[in-house]
Parts: structure tokens; C-alpha cells; sequence
């Protein structure tokens, strides 16, 4: 309904003289082109699925385009908070951001892929942003990684807990600690620390600033790609940043 009234507006202008605007019509005339464009609509309903696409593509500008202020505005938080684990090359030249969630079956799809370009591209640097958007048992996983940095252990439990098929509940995320070698007493006094829950609730705000409302979702410099990639896809974005002078503000 909102569409056909864009739609209905937009035509009513377009179709009046230029210098006419829409409260220099009476209520008759506005019925009349009302009804005028409602019929021109029906004979021709293609029309709404342009002004549709149209708008779409409007919308999703105007999101880019906060996205990208927010990236610049959030850079350090972004790419450089001491609470998160940094994976790929330390000091490489570009950086790919990713928010997660342990039982998100996109992030586990594209696990592989990232690994495949880590491989491949020696030159990236890669940070894990804890995002656990999928209930409780996915904010205790996040907080075990978290706790299981201070053990050295972070990316062993990474990879173990999103490759585990199906849904991670609290009792795999300890039973897979205790296989990766942690000790557990310590993990779980660890996962208490205001620390630990400061990081993911800072990386909450983060996410809504960056209109981020899913996962996964990569910021790659200034750009920022809601949803599951490739690895040729994030490949390109990244050669894109290289190609455009290096990072602006990764």
C-alpha cells in the first residue's frame, strides 16, 4: 500500500504542470488523479515493480552510506580493540572484520571459505568479533572464547566450536573446551569477568551503529558486506581495497 501510494504521487506530479503543486489541488482534483493513476496502474502493474526495485536500491544506498560513516567513525573499536583475537598475518596490509555467532548456519558454511583465504592471502589480517545473536546458549559459547584467550586457546575453541554440527548448546562448548586442553575450573571464573561481557556488549553497540543485524557480517576497510560471501567474493572486496591505495581506515 505504501508503494502504490509512492507510486500514486509520484505519477500525479509528473503528469501536472510544472509549476502545480500538490496543495494547489482540491480534494475533487486529487480524487480525479487518484483515480486517473490507479487505472493507468492497473493496465500497467510492471510500473510497481520498478518503483519497487527503485526505492529498494534507494534504501539500501541510504544504509550503505551510514554503514560507511559509522565504519569511520568507529575505526579504532573496529579494527583495533585489545579485546579481540586477531587471526591471518598480524601486521597485514588490509584487514577483513567478522561478526559471528556459534550457531549461525551461514558462519559455519562459510568457515571453510575463510580459512581458504587466509591460506591464500598471506597479507590479511582477520578479526573475530564475538556477536552472539542466537540466545543463550550462543553468549556462553562467546563468552568461553573470550575466556579462552587468556589460556592461549581462543583459536583452537574457534574452530572447534563452528564446526560442530548443529546447534552448540552449554554442555558441547565444555565438553569441547575440555577436549581442546583447557582447564575448565579457570574457563569458567574467566567467563565471569565484567571483562568478558564488556566486550561483547561493546561489540552489540558496534553492530547497530554499523547497521549490522545479522551474521555474518565482514567490514573490509570502509566497507562493510551484511550476509555469507565466498571466499572469491571477499578475495575481490579485499584486492579492491589494495587496488584503491591500501586501507583508508583498517
Amino acid at each position: 500500500m505504501k508503494t502504490f501510494r509512492w507510486a500514486v504521487m509520484t505519477l500525479a506530479l509528473t503528469l501536472a504542470p510544472a509549476s502545480a503543486s500538490a496543495e494547489e489541488f482540491n480534494d475533487k482534483q486529487k480524487s480525479e488523479i487518484e483515480q486517473i493513476v490507479r487505472d493507468y496502474l492497473l493496465e500497467h502493474p510492471e510500473i510497481l515493480l520498478d518503483v519497487s526495485k527503485v526505492l529498494e536500491q534507494k534504501q539500501e544506498e541510504e544504509e550503505q552510506k551510514k554503514r560507511m560513516a559509522g565504519v569511520t567513525e568507529n575505526a579504532d573499536e573496529i579494527f583495533r580493540s585489545p579485546a579481540d583475537y586477531v587471526g591471518g598475518n598480524p601486521n597485514g596490509d588490509v584487514t577483513m572484520v567478522e561478526f559471528f555467532d556459534y550457531n549461525c548456519s551461514w558462519c559455519k558454511k562459510g568457515m571453510p571459505e575463510v580459512m581458504q583465504l587466509l591460506e591464500k592471502d598471506k597479507g590479511l589480517r582477520f578479526v573475530l568479533k564475538e556477536f552472539p545473536i542466537f540466545g543463550e546458549d550462543s553468549e556462553y559459547a562467546a563468552r568461553a572464547a573470550l575466556a579462552a584467550h587468556k589460556q592461549g586457546k581462543y583459536w583452537d575453541l574457534h574452530l572447534a566450536m563452528l564446526g560442530h554440527e548443529g546447534k552448540i548448546k552449554k554442555e558441547d562448548v565444555d565438553r569441547i573446551a575440555q577436549e581442546m586442553g583447557l582447564d575448565l575450573d579457570r574457563l569458567h571464573k574467566d567467563m565471569e569477568l565484567p571483562e568478558i561481557a564488556g566486550a561483547i556488549s561493546r561489540n552489540q553497540e558496534l553492530a547497530q551503529r554499523l547497521a549490522i543485524n545479522g551474521t555474518p557480517a565482514f567490514v573490509i576497510d570502509s566497507t562493510v558486506v551484511p550476509g555469507y560471501l565466498p571466499a572469491d567474493g571477499l578475495a575481490e572486496k579485499i584486492q579492491d581495497v589494495r587496488a584503491n591505495g591500501g586501507c583508508k581506515v583498517c
